[in-house]
């Protein structure tokens, strides 16, 4: 962390990154980390790069920048496990690359890493960093780095929250912002994310030895007006019902192929993912299909794992 400080102190231009198709942990950590060096460094350029998640606004923008011709600068990539998954290409003509992530290390790119598989959220970490460098914390900051890590803990219920975790979030919450109402904007979605909700709970399909899926076509999401974003508040959803230990969400993408989002409440299954061009957490991971009949085989793959 005092490396990653000393290469922060070189640049006067910073940008940070994060993954395309961000969550509340992707936001949190970029625009953060933009919080606490814009606190700690005024007088430096930073910016939050990317597009703007519509989903996601109420925790932060995006900063439009225009860079020098030549202009030499620092590319910070937060939660980001490869670089396929990184919003904006500028980090590929950085002048330094830093990547801090909490993935599996399958893809280690950059000049710099600080990578934690075992950490909760790329949040916790950037909050350590602060705090274990003695930076400055603001309430904005602070407001964003828990949101993020709510986000990735599902509210502190999964696995990967430790003591540190919980630790880091009380510091946190020391700082003056309102926890409960971004807690009611975190847990709050529109009616037509609702009647999705409805109709996965009454389209799921269910093996003998816990495992479910379903399937979310483009006609659907048409139906119900819904971007591909939109679906990921409904990923959690077959975790609710007793029995149910392994699931994935299987969402038709317009040029017709399929995004998987897997989840598990105890058995691994990211390799799963990794076979099908995609990787993440033991219990949370994402892969992609280009067929029917490759959806079926990771169905196949899901319920034979939990046969193992």
């Amino acid at each position: 962390m005092k490396e990653i400080l000393d290469k922060i102190k070189e640049y006067n231009t910073i940008l940070i990154h994060r993954h395309k198709n961000p969550d509340p942990d992707a936001i949190g950590s970029q625009a953060g980390l933009r919080a606490i060096l814009r606190e700690n460094f005024p007088k430096k350029k930073i910016y939050a790069v990317g597009y703007d998640e519509p989903t996601l606004t109420y925790l932060a923008e995006m900063d439009t920048v225009t860079l020098e011709e030549n202009e030499k600068y620092l590319s910070i990539v937060c939660d980001t496990a490869n670089t396929p998954r990184i919003d904006d290409d500028r980090w590929k003509t950085a002048d330094f690359l830093i990547k801090i992530d909490h993935h599996p290390n399958d893809d280690a790119y950059g000049n710099l890493l600080l990578v934690e598989p075992e950490r909760s959220s790329a949040s916790e970490i950037i909050a350590d960093f602060a705090f274990e460098n003695k930076l400055s914390m603001n309430a904005e900051a602070a407001r964003l780095l828990y949101g993020g890590i709510v986000g990735d803990t599902g509210r502190f219920l999964y696995p990967a929250t430790s003591p540190n975790t919980l630790k880091v979030a009380s510091m946190l919450a020391e700082y003056d912002f309102d926890r409960a109402a971004l807690g009611r904007e975190m847990s709050s979605f529109d009616m037509k994310v609702a009647r999705l909700q409805g109709f996965v709970y009454e389209n799921m399909e269910l093996s003998e030895n816990g495992a479910a899926r379903v399937l979310l076509t483009q006609e659907l999401l048409k139906k119900f007006a819904l971007r591909d974003a939109e679906t990921s508040s409904i990923v959690s959803v077959p975790g609710n019902i007793r029995g149910i230990e392994s699931w994935a969400i299987f969402v038709e993408q317009a040029d017709g192929h399929f995004r998987v989002r897997m989840r598990s409440k105890v058995i691994p299954i990211n390799e799963i993912a990794k076979a099908h061009d995609g990787g993440g957490h033991p219990l949370a991971s994402g892969a992609n299909s280009y067929s029917l009949e490759e959806n079926e085989k990771i169905w196949q793959e899901l319920q034979d794992n939990l046969k193992k």
